[in-house]
């Protein structure tokens, strides 16, 4: 009983250092230049400097593999490109995860035409399985748990015939991505998609 009220004053406590200063060994302190690049570079470099045939230029921001020039046109390409891509998918994606997500829709419900008719346009005409899903005929799409993953909400294609099938608008995503930017979407892809939803 008595250590809690000092442990609740513990967190007021300051240490104090002594005022007077003490050389510092040499090497002891990090490199104040890029902070971006890793330790294991910084030794590199200091053992190449003691080199007179490296020049300043070959031990600068070259040899910093991680940083990425904002004024490079190759990687201002890449960023327009990428918010391209972006403004395309996003009201489906808005859309998809109202739908999943939200109220507007309770385990088992159809969706209404508007939806629909959206969710199959933009959605599962892409899907890579596409004709697999549909089978006998479409007769509408509907929102329900997952069969597997009891926690997770997902759309099925609810056939002709009565039965059903769930499919993932990841998938039909990807698939659009890949048909409409080849040349960029695998790496939209690996950055902006959950790993393991391929």
């Amino acid at each position: 009983m008595a250590a809690a009220p000092l442990l609740r004053g513990f967190p007021l406590l300051r240490f104090r250092l002594p005022r007077h200063r003490l050389p510092l060994p040499v090497g002891s302190l990090a490199h104040p230049q890029r902070p971006w690049c890793s330790a294991a570079e910084f030794t590199r470099q200091d053992e190449d400097l003691s080199s007179p045939s490296k020049t300043t230029t070959e031990l600068g921001v070259k040899n910093c593999h991680t940083y990425q020039r904002r004024d490079d046109p190759d990687y201002r390409k890449w960023k327009d490109k990428e918010e391209e891509i972006r403004r395309d998918i996003e009201p489906i994606i808005l859309l998809t995860k109202d739908i999943l997500h939200s109220d507007r829709y309770m385990d088992g419900e159809q969706l209404t035409i508007e939806d629909e008719k959206a969710v199959v346009q933009k959605l599962l005409a892409y899907h890579p399985h596409s004709e697999d899903k549909i089978g006998c005929g479409l007769d509408s799409i509907m929102v329900d748990r997952h069969p597997e993953f009891r926690y997770s909400r997902c759309l099925f294609v609810v056939r002709t015939d009565g039965g059903w099938i769930d499919f993932s608008y990841q998938k039909c995503l990807r698939a659009y991505i890949r048909n409409k930017y080849p040349a960029h979407a695998e790496r939209f892809i690996r950055e902006h998609f959950k790993r393991g939803s391929v």
